[in-house]
């Protein structure tokens, strides 16, 4: 009977975590279909600063308020924020089913490579082929060739290249803040930093209006999507150990690249398929070899 229980336990923290990736893949495709993408973004973190404020408010009074506590949430707003406007320029010049993948697979690489350069971290044979495979499909998925090696990249690539370094930076910082600031408030002050962070240029190109008349629907559904998806991944791990749901999670990726294909006719479909697959598969070998 116990048998029986953890297996639903576990199979109900699977499919939170299934959905929450489905749900970040989601709201990257609205964010590509929109006609501004900084001024879509910068209305989608207003929207989840609003829908989960009074959720903010309930969890304030368990934060730790000291020096190093908003040093840490400064910090976090800040890199969400350069984050947010490479984000914007990225999905301005480069297809979903390309630049998604590069994003999620290069932050997802970096963290453990930062972590054995330069905090002394050993990691083991699964671990380096789980490095290989996302290597790997980065190298396929950018449109690189073995013989034929481009002087001047694209500007895409390297944009969803410097999108994953913020990922992983902020990544690593907000594992330390969330020891000081309840996942709700964290959210809350990143949306905040990231709003701010896009106004200047959202206000001088005079179309927020224009974007909200369009696409306001999905600009709500995004701003709930965004924190709604991290939300269902924080209680899938109440249930569930989070080193083996965390790499699922990563099946985004593959969520990412098929709505690009599917939905908006993006070229290259299989070749950027397989590439997706195994930038995921190298995820999920890395997070289930322990690191």
């Amino acid at each position: 009977m116990e048998s029986a229980t953890n297996s639903i336990y576990f199979l109900t923290a699977l499919f939170l975590v299934l959905l929450s990736g489905f749900l970040h893949a989601l709201w990257n495709l609205f964010t590509k279909s929109s006609i501004k993408k900084d001024v879509f973004l910068w209305l989608c973190q207003w929207a989840g600063v609003i829908v989960y404020l009074p959720l903010v408010i309930f969890y304030i009074p368990q934060s730790v308020a000291d020096i190093k506590s908003y040093s840490l949430l400064f910090a976090s707003m800040i890199l969400h924020g350069i984050y947010v406007i490479l984000l914007a320029k990225t999905y301005s010049l480069g297809d979903l089913s390309q630049v998604y993948p590069i994003m999620r697979g290069t932050s997802l690489l970096l963290v453990p490579l930062i972590s054995v350069f330069f905090l002394g971290l050993h990691l083991g044979i699964v671990s380096w082929i789980g490095i290989s495979f996302i290597v790997l499909g980065i190298f396929f998925i950018s449109g690189a060739k073995i013989n034929k090696i481009s002087p001047r990249p694209r500007v895409e690539i390297l944009l969803a290249s410097a999108v994953g370094i913020c990922i992983a930076s902020y990544i690593l910082v907000d594992a330390i803040s969330i020891k000081y600031w309840p996942p709700f408030v964290l959210n809350e002050a990143t949306n905040l930093g990231n709003g701010i962070a896009l106004s200047f240029s959202v206000f001088r190109s005079r179309a927020i209006r224009n974007e909200w008349k369009i696409n306001w629907k999905t600009v709500l559904l995004g701003g709930i999507f965004a924190q709604g998806g991290y939300l269902l991944f924080l209680y899938a791990v109440t249930i569930a150990p989070v080193g083996q749901l965390a790499p699922m999670r990563e099946i985004g990726t593959v969520f990412g690249t098929m709505l690009g294909i599917a939905i908006l006719k993006e070229k290259q479909g299989k070749s950027r398929i397989i590439a997706s697959i195994l930038i995921t598969t190298g995820i999920i070998i890395l997070g289930f070899s322990g690191r």
